[in-house]
This record gives structure tokens, C-alpha cells and sequence, in this order.
């Protein structure tokens, strides 16, 4: 089976890890795997290293950039048309937006091979512009109804998409995203040398987010609520970097809040697990987000996580492993960080319950079974 995936770009990111391991993982398995990814621009980092590194075939398509660019959009799409017709796959599996659109109506172009999408995240959503959000739900539908199969890395993925008017209910399948699980559930051996390293006060709790430094990612949040929290004992991190690192940091040094916090900076993927491992409660105040790695990441780890309730997080999070709060509501963070912050045994049993909870459920070759299913089923 000749099989086809293409994404926008490989910065370090959670559909990024997905496919990655989802092309590693069918290259393992004797597919014929080709990579089709725009240049990783921008200070999110890249993982077009690794990809280079798989074994498979890996094309770079310089014009497939994320920002809407009416001259280079057509020049990619061009080029994906000539790429496939090039390797005629047998399936074309599409990752994030603007791959999604493109490559899918290249591939519908180009003919005589199955359609799939993955959605890790829709690029519709409340805080944009009505404008914006009416074109990229016509753009969605279209795409859709150039589809076979859609993949949705929640549940909570299909039934937005289907509220929305795009594809229909026979088309989705929920595959949640793959990770090399083991790495989690060890603890690193220089997970103290990373607590020595930020120089934190003796019994400090860490409470950590892993995210870009970006808009809508929540970090006012979590700025509001160290405010409020008294105990010198608290102390926050940020892991990740992106377009918005100064802003934040002019903020918290705005709010007196220097010695509560570190800012780690881009932060290579074999570090997480040690980062996580260090940290004593995972936070993520993200306002849209498929299903964030970081959640069922940081349980692997044995850790208790706090989320807003958007999207998928609730299909992880519960009263058993964490807590979930309305988006935005920086009190309610306030009192999890401080009722966690205070209750050790409270943070183990809701890391130890979380960690067994996604143990099999986010395990990568449980993903690629999956997803190699599809598309067994639709070449058939």
C-alpha cells in the first residue's frame, strides 16, 4: 500500500508528533510512506530533522505555508498535484487546515486514490471574526465532501464538525493521538537535575503548562491566578516559545511576579517527560484545542492536571484525574492550584488514576492499528 501524508508544517506541535509517529510507525510495518510538508518557519521549533531521519520519502513544498497567501496557496496546490500524480498513492492522508484543503482537492484532482482527514484541531472557532469563521466552515465543507474517511483526534471533534454542516456522521472515526507512551511512565534520570536548574525554593510546587507562547493559549489565566495565590511555596512554568514570549513576559514582571516564574524557552520533545516528571501539577488554560497532548502526557507522568473544559479535554479529564473548570475562569484556577498545591496524597491519586487511564488509550502503536484499519477497510 502506497500511502501519502501531507501537513502544513513540522514545527514541534501535537499533529506534528501524531503524524510523525503515525509515518514511522506504517514505515515499520513494510508501507510505502512519503512525508509532504511545508518549511517549519517560525520559532515553534522543527521536527523536520526527525522526519528526515525515518526512513521514508520526505518532499519539502516551499510555498505550503500556514497564513492564508491567495498567489502561494496556488502555487502549493500545483505542487501537490504534480506530487501526487508523481506517486499515485493508494491512500492521501491530509494533516491540519491548509494541507487539509489543499491537498484534498488536489488529490480529487488528480484521482484513483482514497481521501482521508485528520482533524487535530477545527480552524473554526468562537473567538475569530464571523468573516473568518463563515469562509473556513465553507472551506471545511467542501473538503469534506472530498473525503472518504475523517479522523478526529476527540469526540468532541466529530460533533463540532458535524454541528457545523461538515462531512457526515458515516465519515468520522475518533483515533486519539498516538505518543511513545513508555517515555512518559519512566521517571528520567535527570528529572532533579531539571528541578536544580530553575533554582526553585526548597519544597516548591511546580505548576507547569506545555503550550506555545501564542494568542488564545491561556497564559493571562494563569497569570491572573498566581497573582492571587499568597504561598510563596507556588511557583509556575511556562514551557514552549512562540510570537507572544515578550508580551508575557512584560506581564509578569508587571505583576511582581519574576521569582514566581520560569519560561524554559523552545524545549526539544526528549525533554518533556523530564520537565513533566519535575513539575508537580500540569495546568493547561488553552481556550481551543483538539485534545492536548500535554493532558494525557503529564498523566502518564503520575501527574493531577487542571484544563478549561474545551473540546476534548474532558474526555481525559474527570474528578478521577483532575479538575475541570469553565473556560477563563481564573478563580476556579486559583482554588485547584491552591487545593492541589496543598493535598500531596490528593495529587497522587489523581496522578495514579491517569496514569492507568491512558496507559493503553494514547499508546502510538494503538493509534497506527487504527488508522491502518481505515484504510484497509477503504482500499478493499
Amino acid at each position: 500500500m502506497r500511502i501519502c501524508h501531507v501537513i502544513t508544517r513540522l514545527i514541534l506541535g501535537g499533529a506534528q508528533e501524531n503524524t510523525l509517529l503515525t509515518c514511522e510507525g506504517l514505515h515499520a510495518r513494510a508501507r510505502e510512506v512519503t512525508l509532504v510538508t511545508g518549511p517549519p518557519v517560525g520559532p515553534e521549533g522543527e521536527l523536520l530533522t526527525r522526519a528526515r531521519q525515518g526512513g521514508y520519502r520526505v518532499i519539502v513544498v516551499d510555498a505550503m505555508r500556514r497564513e492564508i497567501h491567495p498567489f502561494r496557496d496556488r502555487a502549493a496546490a500545483g505542487e501537490l498535484r504534480r506530487v501526487l500524480a508523481e506517486i499515485r498513492p493508494d491512500v492521501m492522508h491530509s494533516h491540519s487546515s491548509k494541507a487539509g484543503i489543499l491537498a484534498r482537492k488536489a488529490a480529487a484532482v488528480v484521482g484513483g486514490m482514497k481521501i482521508v482527514h485528520t482533524i487535530h484541531g477545527l480552524p473554526f472557532h468562537p473567538y475569530q471574526s464571523r468573516l473568518r469563521r463563515r469562509l473556513y466552515v465553507a472551506l471545511e465543507r467542501r473538503a469534506a465532501r472530498r473525503s472518504d474517511a475523517i479522523l478526529s483526534v476527540a469526540d468532541a471533534m466529530t460533533e463540532q464538525a458535524l454541528a457545523a454542516g461538515v462531512g457526515r456522521p458515516e465519515q468520522f472515526t475518533t483515533v486519539y493521538s498516538g505518543m511513545e507512551t513508555g517515555r512518559f511512565l519512566a521517571r528520567p534520570d535527570e528529572t532533579d537535575a531539571v528541578r536544580r536548574s530553575m533554582r526553585l525554593p526548597p519544597k516548591t510546587v511546580l505548576v507547569t503548562q506545555v503550550s506555545r507562547l501564542a494568542e488564545l493559549k491561556g497564559h493571562e489565566y494563569i497569570l491572573a491566578a498566581a497573582a492571587r495565590i499568597a504561598d510563596p511555596k507556588v511557583c509556575f512554568c511556562f514551557v514552549g516559545d512562540g510570537h507572544w514570549r515578550q508580551r508575557i513576559e512584560a506581564q509578569i514582571a508587571s505583576a511582581g511576579l519574576a521569582d514566581r516564574f520560569r519560561l524554559t524557552g523552545l524545549v526539544h520533545p526528549d525533554r518533556i517527560p523530564a520537565l513533566l516528571h519535575a513539575s508537580d501539577v500540569l495546568v493547561h488554560c488553552s481556550l481551543r484545542e483538539g485534545l492536548a497532548r500535554a493532558l494525557p502526557q503529564a498523566m502518564l507522568a503520575g501527574k493531577p492536571v487542571v484544563s478549561f473544559d474545551v473540546d476534548g479535554a474532558r474526555e481525559v479529564v474527570d474528578s478521577d484525574t483532575g479538575i475541570l473548570l469553565p473556560p477563563k475562569d481564573a478563580a476556579g484556577l486559583q482554588l485547584a492550584v491552591e487545593t492541589l498545591a496543598s493535598c500531596p496524597e490528593l495529587r497522587r491519586k489523581l496522578g495514579a488514576a491517569g496514569r492507568e487511564r491512558c496507559r493503553e488509550m494514547f499508546d502510538h502503536n494503538r493509534m497506527v492499528d487504527r488508522i491502518e484499519a481505515v484504510y484497509e477497510r477503504l482500499v478493499e
